[in-house]
């Protein structure tokens, strides 16, 4: 029997196959999609951030007589550029109650017999919003020779700078949730092999679920202070996020193998954080960003949130359906993919090795 002889890869082939022995077609490929990955991230947040312009936002308008009311709410919606959507209503009860239950973004009352009106905002859905509404129809009472005093109906709580707190605790959640699925991915690969196994990561996730829910919440409040409203929503809605975030990257994996990891990331982070209405609510967002965002988990997410802390849970339905959409899609899509599989094992993520077993190399038979 003869040994081996070992060569050097430099000596034999020069510089050029050390780097072809160093770096794999497999990894030079990983590394072009992280790439269009960081700059579909850059794009994504760039292009949603770097000019808010409000855009139809919702406002009531009430007057003592119904036709003053159409008349200014007529005249608002001339303003160029349609920056706000505004519809008269029969009275301040009405107009406040529309804001409570987040069908407007804030009213103006308006008193003919004197040269002020009021208007209402709720800075609870996002400082940046009612900072615009009081800039547009400032501007517009101002040509009128008339002035404004504002009234914050629903004023974010002191601990919640600029009413940001729902969106940070729920993009921490959705990271979770997407950490959480990758971990148990490269633990056995990132196909489950079977039915049984893909049915044991959705629970481990459902575990890891209920605790980061709960926990995220109370370090919201009471730890910290920062978001108000009912614990026991808070902590359902944040358990709802990180399962469907963490189904979704399952699935992806299942379709994808490791690669269903950075698709998650694209779904979530790239396009899914800058869009979720977060620095900027929707009406402040460009066309793309703002039709994207409510159907997505870190935007249902973050009006939900929003709705739980400041405008007692109202409107909430949408976002919870949107978010239990996803739960459910990514947990079919796991399931079906292992079924699919019928036992055929995975090498685990990161171990450089081909992910279906038909791939892997023959044992070299040393003679």
């Amino acid at each position: 029997m003869t040994q081996p002889t070992h060569t050097d890869p430099g000596q034999s082939g020069g510089f050029l196959a050390e780097i072809k022995d160093a770096v794999t077609t497999r990894a030079a490929l990983l590394v072009l999609g992280v790439l269009a990955l960081q700059l579909a991230f850059i794009t994504s947040y760039v292009g949603a951030f770097h000019q808010p312009k409000p855009s139809e936002i919702p406002i009531a308008v009430a007057a003592p007589a119904q036709p003053v009311a159409e008349q200014t709410a007529k005249q608002l919606s001339a303003l160029p550029g349609k920056p706000l959507d505004p519809r008269a209503v029969q009275d301040e009860a009405t107009a406040l109650r529309q804001i409570q239950n987040r069908d407007v973004d804030g009213a103006l009352i308006i008193d003919p017999a004197g040269t002020t009106d009021k208007l209402l905002v709720a800075s609870g859905a996002g400082a940046s919003l009612s900072q615009a509404i009081e800039q547009i129809v400032g501007v517009v009472e101002k040509t009128q020779g008339r002035g404004v005093r504002v009234v914050d109906v629903a004023p974010a709580a002191a601990g919640d700078g600029r009413g940001l707190t729902s969106f940070y605790l729920v993009v921490g959640w959705c990271v979770g949730g997407y950490l959480c699925a990758a971990i148990l991915a490269i633990s056995a690969g990132a196909r489950p092999a079977n039915i049984h196994r893909a049915v044991i990561r959705l629970g481990a996730l459902l575990g890891y679920a209920i605790a980061a829910g709960l926990l995220g919440a109370v370090i919201a409040d009471p730890i910290l202070g920062a978001l108000p409203g009912s614990l026991w929503a808070l902590w359902g809605l944040g358990t709802l996020v990180v399962f469907a975030v963490g189904a979704i990257t399952l699935a992806f994996q299942g379709l994808a193998g490791v690669v269903g990891i950075g698709l998650a990331i694209l779904l979530v982070v790239v396009l899914g954080n800058p869009s979720a209405g977060g620095a900027y609510p929707y009406p402040l967002l460009p066309p793309f960003w703002k039709a994207i965002g409510p159907w997505l988990p870190p935007g249902a997410g973050t009006y939900a949130a929003r709705s739980i802390a400041y405008f007692k849970g109202n409107d909430i339905t949408g976002p919870l359906l949107v978010l239990s959409g996803w739960a459910v899609l990514g947990s079919a899509i796991t399931m079906a993919c292992a079924a699919g599989r019928r036992g055929k094992a995975g090498a685990p993520v990161g171990s450089g090795l081909p992910e279906g077993p038909d791939a892997l190399p023959e044992p070299e038979v040393v003679r």
